[in-house]
């Protein structure tokens, strides 16, 4: 089977690091959807302003590899407990095809672009290449009750977040709680306890300090 690339998501995720692992958990980043030429039909978005939400079937890009592994290394298990790749979802996959549940803003009719998707809630890499979109259905895609396995213990983790009003300043206002949600999250690998850690952020990198389950930024500058 041959997939093509139907469109490319823009983000303010720049790198892999500072990523959210996974989608809908940092509210308030946009993203734009900028279709391919051949895909760029409006016809082909006929309904889709109906739904709050949908389904992004989308590539791991920079996860590439010759061959693959059964098991992987979760980083929210510590990165040092292997478990089937099928009972995560890592990046590194037989197939590197990732789904992401966002939120859609808006369809932005371009004179450049063609009809654009506005999202919030992706968890993608800036330029990621998507292979399809699919309307998500709360009533057959929401599953409130799911039995999570390992992922249940992990779930809903937070560390506390030390940054002062001067330096989050820096950042325009609607950046501001997406940041400070992103570093809730700890980005830094899970088998590391403390350390110094820097990412890019929007057109921002972010410089902080990791220790004691406590996240210290120490300077923000712009790029």
């Amino acid at each position: 089977m041959n997939l093509n690339i139907i469109a490319r998501i823009y983000t303010d995720y720049k790198e892999k690091f500072g990523i959210p692992r996974q989608s809908g958990i940092v509210c308030g980043t946009r993203g734009r959807i900028v279709f391919e030429n051949e895909y760029r039909r409006p016809e082909a978005l006929r309904g889709l302003e109906g739904y709050s939400h949908i389904w992004l079937i989308w590539e791991f890009s920079e996860a590439k590899r010759d061959g693959w592994s059964p098991t992987v290394r979760p980083p929210r298990l510590g990165g040092n407990k292997r478990m089937g790749v099928f009972a995560t979802r890592s990046p590194f996959r037989p197939n590197n095809l990732g789904l992401s549940a966002v939120k859609l803003i808006e369809i932005l009719h371009t004179e450049n672009e063609g009809d654009v998707l506005i999202v919030d809630g992706a968890d993608m890499l800036s330029g990621t290449p998507i292979y399809d979109i699919k309307p998500y259905l709360s009533y057959t895609d929401s599953h409130p009750h799911a039995v999570c396995g390992f992922a249940e213990e992990v779930r809903g983790e937070r560390c506390c977040v030390n940054i002062s009003d001067e330096i989050l300043g820096i950042l325009p206002a609607e950046k501001r709680e997406p940041l400070i949600e992103i570093l809730r999250q700890e980005p830094s690998p899970g088998y590391k306890n403390s350390g110094e850690y820097a990412f890019l952020f929007s057109d921002y990198e972010v410089f902080y300090v990791y220790e004691n389950d406590c996240i210290t930024v120490k300077k923000i500058i712009k790029r």
